[in-house]
């Protein structure tokens, strides 16, 4: 299962871990995602989902997010 939200989108991101003394190695910035199940469009759905995607929901704001799972 790859690590993207259904809703918002958010997916690994690349970047640098920068030491001290400069030296730069490559990393990856992951999402917190977790597990949960939805009602979607009438239907119970299990999905990945961003925490941040989960605010949202919780505080009404569902603009920004893709619900058409």
């Amino acid at each position: 299962m790859p690590r993207v939200c259904k809703l918002s989108g958010k997916k690994v991101r690349a970047g640098n871990n920068v030491s001290h003394a400069h030296n730069v190695t490559k990393r990856k910035f992951r999402p917190n995602l977790q597990k949960k199940k939805l009602v979607i469009n009438g239907k119970k759905v299990r999905v990945l989902v961003s925490t941040r995607a989960l605010r949202s929901l919780s505080k009404g704001k569902t603009k920004n997010l893709n619900l058409d799972i």
